[in-house]
Parts: structure tokens; C-alpha cells; sequence
């Protein structure tokens, strides 16, 4: 008896634990030279969260939504420096411009389907309005990206609502980030196979500054899959003028945070790099990709207040020019594994009218690079 009893408490204790995805690193694939931090995820940002909230519902409903939140407190009045690049424009990205502009974020990120991107703009918004201290506030810059997931999910469905976005960020957490099909990746393609949410983190050494660069990708797009130089791609028959659902057009939004303490112009150009990771892993950025990235710093003393006095002068120390390379191999190296990540944790998935799109057969992919 029990024997009996300390089974079920055993199976019971081991229902509870979470236990991590398979990931690619820890299956003895490698991603680069550097360090990842401690749960090679966006989280690694001291202070950055990620909520998601995943819609499964009937037979075509397959959308979601994935929350990124620079810092816990009030955005709008401690705004961060931001920038976005933007890799090929076929997409929905709200809140480009002024970003662009004044180089600051206000907003939570919202990533979720292309026909739900008011609803993420009405969600922040209302989110925003209604925090402690912007009583006064007439203008919020809601930042929601997209990709398009009709060939699984019901999109013209308009399923998500602004109460659910609003849901979403108020429970985004720091911590271990679940991927695959969860949140904004739920219905997503990638390469032909299952995409989803992927993120992945680097740590510098302190000789290079110790700083952390985390990235958060939600993929939909397509090319030529090619995992740690092996053209998997090619050798699995999926690819673009080939099969892969017979396009190579999708869209992928590339989240990158970092504590290193730079600005706008330097953001920028980090967020360049995040492009040269997705196309390590073979993407294109095809005519009908939206392929954009959107970089934050999250150091305090960046940190801009909405209110200021006339005239007054904001002291900050940032890096240099110079300082910058080891940083955009950090970001190179981490949106590289996030994607693959995505592939490797996403599930096969049935949905809209019955289409079916599978997972990535990873243990092939395994062998391959075992064996090269």
C-alpha cells in the first residue's frame, strides 16, 4: 500500500514539474561561440517579460497572441530607447513611425495574426490608459506586429479581442519562455514545416562588457532550412520552387533585447544584424515576407521620462561606435537558434479546412548534422 501511495505521489510530483522543450542546443547542436545566458531566452534581459496567450478553439481557429514588455513598470512614463528594421515591408507593423522617429518605445510589443492587429492596438491602448499615472494621457504609439496564418487559422474569424491583449500583458512573466505553438506562433509555417515562437540569448564575457542580448522570433516564412550548415531543406524535399507549401512568402517578427546601454542609431543597427541570423538559417525575405525587427535597451539610465522640464538636459552614458561588434554577433548568433528553436519545439498541427502542417522530423535533422 504503500509502495502504491509513493507511486502516485511520484506521478503526481512529475505532472507538476515543468520540464523544458527539447531544444537544439541541448541535443548537441551547435549555434555559434558565445555564451547563451542562463535560460537562453529574451528573458535573460534583466527585467523583460513575455505573456502569451494561445487560441485553439474547434477546427479553424489556430491564432494567438505573445506579449514582450522591456521593463515591469509604466512604459508610457518611462519610455526605452527602441529602433526597427525593417528586412522587406510586406506586413502590418503598427506603430513603425514613431518609433522610427523619436527612437523610444511607450508600449508593450504585441506580436499576434495580420487581421488582429487592431484588436492588439485597441488592447495596448486601453492597457496603457488605464495604468497609475496616465490619467492625462490623449495619445498612446501601440506597437503590434504580425504575421499571416491563414493557411491554418480561420483569420478572417477576427478572433482575438482587445480584452485578451490586455489579458496577455498583464500576465507576461519573466522566466523560462515557452515555444512552439504557443501564443503568436500557434498557426504559423516556417520552411514548409510547423513554425511557431522561438527565442534564444547570448551573454558576452565581462572582458567584452558582460552585456545580454535576448531575442524573441514569431515565424511564418520560408526559403531554403539549412541547421548548423546542413542543407535540411534540400535533403527533406522542402523548398522554395520545390514544395514547401508551394510558396516561400510569410513573414517573420524578430524581437531583440539588450541591457548594453545604446541608443536609437546603435539599435538600429543591431537590429540589421538580427537579419543576417535568419538568413543563416536560410530565409529569404521573399517579396510577400513582412520581416521586421524591433530592438530595445532596457539600461536605466537610458530609461526616457515622459515628463520633462523645458530645456532640460538628459545626461546618459552609452557605448561607443567601436563597442558594438561583439554585440552584433551575439545578435547574429541568437536569432539564428531562436528560429531553429521554433522549428524544433513546434508541433504537428491540424486546423483550417482540414489542412495539416507537420513538424520538423527532427531526429533526421539530428543525424545529419551528427554525421557531417
Amino acid at each position: 500500500m504503500k509502495s502504491f501511495l509513493l507511486c502516485l505521489i511520484l506521478l503526481f510530483a512529475l505532472n507538476s514539474i515543468s520540464f523544458p522543450q527539447n531544444r537544439p542546443r541541448e541535443l548537441g547542436i551547435p549555434f555559434g561561440i558565445l555564451s547563451t545566458g542562463n535560460l537562453n531566452s529574451i528573458t535573460d534581459v534583466p527585467g523583460v517579460k513575455v505573456g502569451h496567450l494561445t487560441k485553439i478553439e474547434g477546427e479553424s481557429s489556430r491564432t494567438g497572441i505573445t506579449t514582450i514588455l522591456p521593463h515591469g513598470g509604466n512604459l508610457f512614463q518611462q519610455k526605452v530607447p527602441a529602433a526597427i528594421f525593417v528586412g522587406n515591408g510586406f506586413g502590418k507593423l503598427a506603430g513603425v513611425t514613431q518609433v522610427q522617429e523619436l527612437g523610444n518605445l511607450e508600449s508593450p510589443i504585441i506580436l499576434t495574426n495580420t487581421l488582429s492587429v487592431s484588436a492588439g492596438i485597441e488592447g495596448v491602448v486601453r492597457y496603457s490608459l488605464s495604468q497609475e499615472g496616465n490619467e492625462q494621457v490623449q495619445s498612446v504609439n501601440a506597437v503590434v506586429g504580425e504575421t499571416n496564418d491563414s493557411y491554418l487559422n480561420d483569420i478572417r474569424g477576427m478572433n482575438i479581442s482587445p480584452e485578451e491583449v490586455i489579458q496577455t500583458i498583464q500576465n507576461a512573466q519573466t522566466g523560462h519562455v515557452k515555444e512552439g505553438n504557443v501564443g503568436a506562433g500557434t498557426g504559423t509555417v516556417c520552411f514548409g514545416w510547423k513554425g511557431g515562437i522561438g527565442t534564444s540569448s547570448r551573454k558576452l564575457p565581462e572582458s567584452l562588457g558582460g552585456h545580454t542580448v535576448g531575442v524573441l522570433v514569431q515565424t511564418n516564412f520560408g526559403g531554403n532550412l539549412q541547421v548548423a550548415g546542413v542543407p535540411v531543406g534540400e535533403k527533406l524535399g522542402k523548398y522554395p520552387f520545390k514544395d514547401a507549401l508551394e510558396k516561400s512568402d510569410g513573414s517573420c517578427m524578430i524581437v531583440v533585447a539588450t541591457d548594453a546601454p545604446i541608443l536609437e542609431r546603435n539599435l538600429e543597427r543591431l537590429a540589421q544584424r538580427a537579419m543576417m541570423g535568419l538568413a543563416k538559417t536560410g530565409g529569404i525575405a521573399s517579396n510577400g515576407s513582412g520581416d521586421y525587427v524591433i530592438a530595445f535597451s532596457t539600461a536605466e539610465g537610458l530609461r526616457i521620462p515622459h515628463n520633462q522640464s523645458a530645456l532640460a538636459l538628459q545626461k546618459a552614458e552609452f557605448l561607443q561606435n567601436d563597442d558594438m561588434t561583439s554585440l552584433f554577433l551575439a545578435v547574429i548568433e541568437a536569432t539564428e537558434e531562436a528560429i531553429i528553436n521554433s522549428l524544433f519545439a513546434a508541433e504537428t498541427m491540424k486546423g483550417k479546412d482540414g489542412r495539416v502542417v507537420e513538424e520538423l522530423p527532427v531526429e533526421k535533422v539530428i543525424e545529419w548534422i551528427k554525421d557531417k
